[in-house]
């Protein structure tokens, strides 16, 4: 079946259960990743968003990066998340530590969206994150000091100048929610061997399997199996996931 693109959907299809009318964290929390997905893509629609994505920045101070929780292709990782997640995030990760003021991107100056979101005063334009693809990235924070960012992308984007603020507010309770759920009753640490939290760390601080294996002198089948048992214990879609979650359940740092 055709995937419905994001654009065709109404008020009708999300019944508003976290859409305009939700401020302040109305509604209730997100149960799960896959509930907290579909709010976002909630967000993604009243803004005519054809992509969106949430992301944890990385604890290391050496190399920060940014983590991807989940994205439009959830449970499998889209391409423009895998942009955001590489070299293109590292400018934006240091500004999301020091500012919550929104950034924006686009391919071309003369294109409608550059206009656009060039009409906001408060919003910071940036370098191209993702090729080809104008977007919009709102900085969140939450408990225990976790940063990140909402990330919306599309050349149909529209925000209103009076939206971007309640845009953002949304974009902070849905990363709050996110962030508490791995420590929920309902979820508990699994239990991880000294080497498979090795590895978790070496990949939160941006490491390839060949370099997390000369890190630790063992072969790169091992460091792949280590991130594989990591990740089928967390539940985890792929590694990166599977590091978010650890950060989150605070077996990394």
């Amino acid at each position: 079946m055709k995937k419905k693109p994001l654009s065709a959907f109404t008020q009708r299809d999300h019944r508003n259960l976290f859409g305009a009318n939700a401020r302040d964290g109305a509604g209730d929390p997100a149960a799960s990743i896959p509930e907290a997905v579909q709010r976002c893509r909630w967000i993604a629609i009243d803004i005519g968003a054809a992509e969106f994505g949430l992301f944890f920045v990385s604890p290391s101070l050496e190399r920060a990066r940014l983590l991807s929780s989940f994205d439009s292709s959830f449970p499998r990782v889209s391409t423009a998340a895998k942009f955001i997640s590489g070299q293109n995030g590292e400018a934006l990760v240091k500004h999301t530590r020091v500012s919550t003021t929104p950034c924006w991107w686009a391919d071309a100056d003369t294109s409608a969206a550059a206009a656009r979101f060039a009409a906001h005063e408060f919003v910071q334009r940036i370098d191209e994150l993702v090729p080809g693809s104008p977007g919009i990235a709102f900085p969140v924070f939450a408990d225990r000091g976790q940063c990140g960012l909402v990330v919306f992308l599309g050349h149909d984007i529209a925000i209103e100048a009076e939206q971007i603020l309640d845009i953002h507010a949304r974009c902070f309770w849905l990363f709050n929610a996110v962030s508490r759920l791995s420590v929920s009753h309902a979820e508990k640490a699994p239990t991880m061997s000294k080497r498979e939290l090795e590895c978790l760390k070496l990949t939160a601080k941006g490491h390839t399997s060949d370099s997390i294996a000369t890190s630790l002198r063992i072969s790169v089948h091992t460091a792949n199996q280590y991130l594989t048992n990591s990740t089928q214990k967390l539940n985890a879609v792929n590694r990166m996931h599977a590091v978010a979650k650890a950060i989150k359940l605070g077996l990394i740092d």
